[in-house]
């Protein structure tokens, strides 16, 4: 009786109820349009969020060879649309790795290195932190709020820069302080890593 009445209400809700994968088409709302046209007949209406949505590109029914990448910060695009093999994030919850046909994910970032495979060729990024939204369709947008080809860090640097905020780390009395320093000894290990890994 129970998987009877389980079904029933899942078939059922499946039939009424939108997942967040299907997308609407936009629509305009007539009864506030007329509304509003009461109110304020010199004035158009303004435009509700719906009104702004894209319909989704489709779903290709074979997995694409290739992976499309967009790599950008907030001061420049890195890839613009790059047909690439695959790309190794480094996400909070571990590396993920990246292929055609992916499962549509939302990451964030932590400070790490950032592969993109093509072909035989490899190129390495640190990313200090941002996102990545895999889409279904074999497209991976990836924005950081900072990133570095690796091969033009300097390892001096960074071992300075791990030294220092160690020490600040070890000082600090205050909270702010601590965290800052903390943030600073993360980013610095991330790189270390980079450039020793």
């Amino acid at each position: 009786m129970f998987r009877r009445a389980t079904s029933t209400f899942l078939s059922r809700a499946a039939t009424t109820r939108r997942f967040s994968t299907d997308v609407a088409t936009p629509t305009t709302n007539s009864s506030f349009v007329e509304a509003w046209r009461k109110v304020s007949p010199n004035i158009d209406p303004p435009k509700t969020p719906l009104e702004f949505l894209k319909t989704r590109p489709p779903v290709p029914s074979t997995i694409p060879t290739k992976l499309t990448v967009n790599f950008v910060l907030p001061y420049s695009s890195q890839l613009a649309a790059k047909e690439v093999d695959s790309v190794i994030i480094p996400a909070t919850t571990g590396e993920m790795g990246v292929l055609p046909g992916h499962v549509a994910t939302i990451a964030e970032l932590k400070p790490g290195v950032l592969t993109v495979q093509e072909g035989t060729d490899t190129t390495k990024y640190f990313v200090s932190s941002g996102f990545a939204c895999i889409h279904a369709n074999s497209v991976a947008d990836i924005i950081a709020v900072e990133a570095v080809p690796v091969n033009q860090l300097d390892a001096d640097l960074v071992q300075k820069g791990l030294q220092e905020f160690t020490q600040k780390l070890n000082s600090a009395t205050s909270d702010l302080e601590k965290a800052e320093a903390q943030i600073g000894v993360d980013v610095h290990s991330a790189l270390n890593s980079a450039l020793t890994g």
